[in-house]
């Protein structure tokens, strides 16, 4: 949606455009109405033009009326230059969103932004991690139904905060590198607590995407019963049976032919 000063200095050019037409209109009309009306007298077609130069004349006094009325009012002020900043950012990811790929596109511009902002950090490599784990979980997804579908919402939930906590390993990695000496050895515990309970949850997820492959494996091995492959045995076996019985006609009738 555009600011409030956009929309304000939209809304005057309508109406000026608007004042202008019906000005045009009404000299128009009133110009035909005093060309074509005799002098002898009106008849009901010079009423017609009468009638609407009259009324085209009493709109464009209307609309200039409300072009003045709007245009006496006070100008919204400008956006803040890191307002509208982020105002363009949020109507770019609307109109992306309502493309048919648009949340995959989002989705892996948000990855890359964030793998960026985590560059050159401790952060990086459980990132990394979790990253891959995360692709490879989102193709068992759709797999994991029945009892393993709670585990769905729970690697999710997993999976947002601990971006949430890489992020926040960052930021006071990197306010340990600024901070005076005498106020390092909070920060820096702070952020070996941090930092371990990335690696731990990190390590976690990984374990979690191990099981739900296990899962989706056991249940595709479940899925496929013994006789069905049996069967399926048996009907190559007899496909080469097939094939040899017909070479060796071939061999013996050299004029046998087959359908």
């Amino acid at each position: 949606m555009a600011d409030e000063r956009t929309r304000y200095f939209r809304r005057l050019s309508r109406r000026r455009r608007s004042a202008r037409r019906w000005s045009v209109i009404a000299g128009g009309l009133g110009g035909a109405a005093a060309v074509l009306t005799p002098y002898a007298g009106l008849g009901l077609p010079d009423a017609a033009w009468a009638a609407g130069a009259g009324g085209a004349i009493v709109l464009a006094a209307w609309r200039w009326a409300d072009l003045r009325a709007l245009a006496a009012q006070p100008v919204p002020p400008a956006l803040d230059p890191a307002e509208a900043a982020a105002h363009s950012r949020a109507r770019l990811v609307a109109a992306v969103e309502r493309l048919p790929a648009g949340p995959g596109i989002l989705a892996e511009a948000r990855r890359v932004r964030s793998r960026v902002a985590l560059r050159g950090t401790s952060a990086a490599e459980p990132w990394g991690r979790l990253d891959r784990a995360g692709s490879t979980f989102a193709g068992l997804r759709d797999r994991l139904t029945g009892l393993a579908a709670p585990a769905v919402a729970e690697a999710t939930a997993a999976d947002r905060s601990l971006r949430d906590l890489a992020l926040r390993v960052a930021e006071v990695e990197r306010a340990i590198r600024l901070a005076p000496s005498e106020t390092r050895p909070p920060l820096e515990q702070a952020w070996a607590a941090l930092a371990g309970q990335l690696h731990s949850g990190v390590a976690a997820y990984e374990r979690l995407v191990a099981a739900a492959a296990g899962y989706v494996a056991e249940n595709v091995r479940s899925d496929v019963p013994e006789p069905a492959v049996d069967r399926l045995t048996e009907a190559t076996d007899l496909l080469h049976g097939v094939a040899s019985a017909l070479a060796e006609l071939r061999a013996t009738d050299p004029t046998f032919r087959t359908s």
